[in-house]
């Protein structure tokens, strides 16, 4: 779903209109692709504009989104700060239906002379890029640099002049007359399907409104329609949403999807990018920046997985230990008659109620003593498996169970806080390395628990992760506060707090739920456990957030996302 060049158009007109006169206060790069630009104006007060140079959501426009931004910024963003800091915008350009956007800016430097620079996104296909011109057209330095044998007719590279990418080869549908239109339409190859035909014929048009003209029954008429919403410049920002999530966003409403997608109208195209690309960047960027952690997890898991497989196996095999045994003691019982060489020998099964006749099996090297001191020593050593075995499989169960509560923590992670933690927990659990930068780095301040507040007024605290569970549960929460978990699965230590007042259903049912929301459960019906913080404990050597608790009552709850958002008080 890129942004297109009639989007893209409106999108100019929008920010040039909010933009021009606005100062550079603050330049950001939370990621090595987006910059944040934090702007000030009289008229408009405070704005961020996002510039982003990432190849499927290369976008700018202003918005209301917080990004974290890493402790030591990239060496682009230092850049962007020498020359643009303080800068005052004085345009913002587009080439005709071009993707491309120049910001023009006036900066003063050391010396307080005012001069003029650039900032030019290009959004073409995987060419994205963000390029710093100076006065003197020279390239002050790009995001993403090419040299003569990455790009021959085209470097990028500092010092080099600055020249905009070719123009598209095919004819623009916009800047045609209606005749020319007409004509290249008719001209086209009939064999091809309409959309493609469009696509292939013109250019400045995305195949999201190929598609839209296709459908109609008179596509010349659709197209001259089409034509002039955009010379009027009629834009409807409208947002594609299918179910809760949104699918594509246009200039104008689409219909194609008929009652599978609903258009959502929205007052700018900032508004609308900004809708768009929140919730969807937001789990994509969790998602490459946990990749290795879920990786270092899911494979401790699963050897451990199979490890606890062939211990299951082994612990079966030692069910057998009290047939050694007794074959020792009916050697003992017989020893008097029994003479070295002998393979077998047949006596009664006094341990069985009718003393039935049973064949034994000697090893015809070892006297009557050594047999049965041999089977007492299989007995002794099944005996001893079994022991060991048993502790081992629990405790590679409590380990698995431990994994899935980490994968579970990275499965909810929105921010790089919560992925420093979990690492650092890996790295206290000897499943990852530290660095020497991590070796030498102190020990951050713990967070605070999730902070929610019940229709009642009642404070419901939530652990963020398997650490500040056990904080929450051993340390901060009253002995007479509500303990909720979810029942057999990874999931979130909750606390209902009684300090003020006895806890009522409601509170303990909307508690219940958070404990269902944040947890591993998937939804549908869930158990979950609800006791006095009295009654938990923490086995000794026991993995962090891993705790037993008696006294307690089930509640049968689904968890509910927008109850949890309703309820939740922002930090």
């Amino acid at each position: 779903m890129p942004l297109d060049a009639v989007t893209l158009t409106g999108l100019t007109a929008e920010l040039s209109a909010a933009l021009v006169g606005s100062r550079i206060d603050k330049i950001n790069m939370p990621e090595r692709d987006l910059v944040i630009l934090s702007l000030h104006s009289r008229d408009a007060g405070k704005q961020k504009l996002l510039l982003c140079a990432r190849p499927g959501s290369a976008r700018l426009h202003l918005t209301e989104q917080s990004y974290e931004n890493p402790p030591q910024p990239p060496m682009f963003c230092m850049l962007l700060r020498k020359y643009l800091s303080g800068a005052r915008i004085t345009a913002v350009t587009q080439p005709p239906f071009e993707r491309m956007v120049t910001l023009t800016l006036d900066s003063q430097d050391e010396l307080g002379v005012v001069s003029r620079k650039e900032l030019v996104l290009e959004l073409m296909g995987k060419c994205v890029n963000l390029v710093l011109v100076g006065e003197d057209r020279r390239v002050l330095d790009c995001l993403r640099r090419a040299d003569y044998e990455t790009n021959e007719k085209r470097p990028l590279l500092p010092g080099l002049f600055y020249e905009a990418p070719p123009a598209e080869s095919k004819p623009c549908f916009f800047t045609l007359s209606e005749e020319e239109r007409r004509a290249l339409w008719r001209s086209a190859e009939p064999e091809r399907e309409t959309d493609r035909r469009l696509l292939n014929t013109f250019g400045g048009l995305s195949p999201l409104i190929c598609r839209e003209l296709a459908q109609s029954e008179d596509v010349e008429a659709a197209m001259k329609a089409l034509a002039a919403v955009v010379e009027r410049r009629s834009f409807h920002p409208t947002l594609l949403r299918e179910g809760s999530k949104p699918r594509d966003f246009s200039f104008t409403p689409i219909s194609q999807y008929g009652e599978l997608v609903k258009n959502e109208r929205f007052e700018s195209f900032s508004a609308l990018l900004d809708a768009f690309y929140a919730q969807r960047e937001k789990a994509e960027l969790m998602h490459r920046r946990s990749a290795e952690l879920q990786r270092t997890a899911k494979t401790a898991r699963d050897r451990l997985a199979r490890k606890l497989d062939a211990r299951r196996r082994e612990l079966q095999a030692t069910e057998k230990r009290e047939e050694y045994r007794r074959t020792a003691d009916l050697i003992t019982a017989n020893i008097y008659r029994l003479k070295r060489g002998e393979r077998s020998f047949e006596t009664q099964d006094f341990y069985q109620d009718d003393c039935p006749t049973v064949t034994i099996a000697l090893d015809p090297r070892k006297t009557p003593q050594q047999n049965a001191a041999a089977y007492y020593k299989q007995y002794n050593k099944a005996k001893t498996a079994n022991r060991v075995l048993t502790e081992l499989i629990v405790g590679s169960e409590e380990e698995i169970a431990y994994l899935d509560s980490v994968l579970h923590e990275l499965s909810r992670a929105d921010c790089d806080r919560d992925l420093a933690d979990i690492r650092r927990e890996l790295i206290a659990g000897a499943y990852l390395k530290a660095n020497e930068k991590e070796r030498r780095q102190k020990q951050p301040p713990a967070r605070k628990p999730l902070r929610f507040l019940t229709s009642s007024g009642a404070e419901v605290l939530v652990g963020r992760g398997n650490e500040d569970n056990d904080r929450l549960t051993l340390h901060t929460a009253r002995r007479t506060d509500l303990w909720f978990h979810v029942q057999k699965l990874p999931g979130s230590h909750v606390i209902l707090s009684q300090a003020e007042r006895e806890a009522t259903e409601q509170d303990i049912l909307e508690a219940a739920t958070l404990a269902a929301t944040y947890s591993q459960s998937g939804g549908g019906k869930t158990a979950v456990d609800c006791t006095q913080v009295r009654f938990v404990k923490k086995p000794a050597g026991a993995r962090p957030g891993r705790v037993i608790y008696t006294d307690y009552k089930t509640l049968i709850v689904e968890s509910d996302e927008a109850l949890a958002e309703r309820l939740r008080q922002k930090d």
